[in-house]
């Protein structure tokens, strides 16, 4: 992942521009009156399966992610769309970790 953000964090500016990047972001696939989504097959095929990877991993041993994961099996959800959501909250971390611009307070 750090490579994928590269030098300059900077110019990723939001959580969805680094989904799409990774190929995680929701794409619309409507069908008459229903509305799904489906996973993007675009983007760097490399950030996609190393997300892949720590999901799975979190959904074998992080207490918080299996409770998602029981919650939403409980809610008639597939494994597919729960990984896809996964994938964007692992996102969501990673773009608060590496590219967001930290506040940096001066000393009194």
């Amino acid at each position: 992942m750090l490579i994928l953000v590269g030098d300059d964090p900077a110019r990723i500016r939001s959580e969805a521009a680094l989904a799409r990047l990774c190929g995680v972001c929701p794409i619309s696939a409507p069908s008459g009156r229903t509305n799904r989504f489906r996973l993007n097959r675009g983007g760097n095929r490399q950030a996609n399966a190393a997300l892949y990877h720590v999901e799975i991993v979190r959904m074998r041993t992080h207490p918080p992610t299996l409770d998602y994961v029981a919650k939403r099996t409980a809610d008639a959800k597939s494994r597919g769309k729960i990984i896809r959501c996964l994938k964007r909250y692992i996102v969501r971390e990673i773009f608060n970790a590496l590219c967001r611009p930290q506040k940096v307070g001066l000393a009194a």
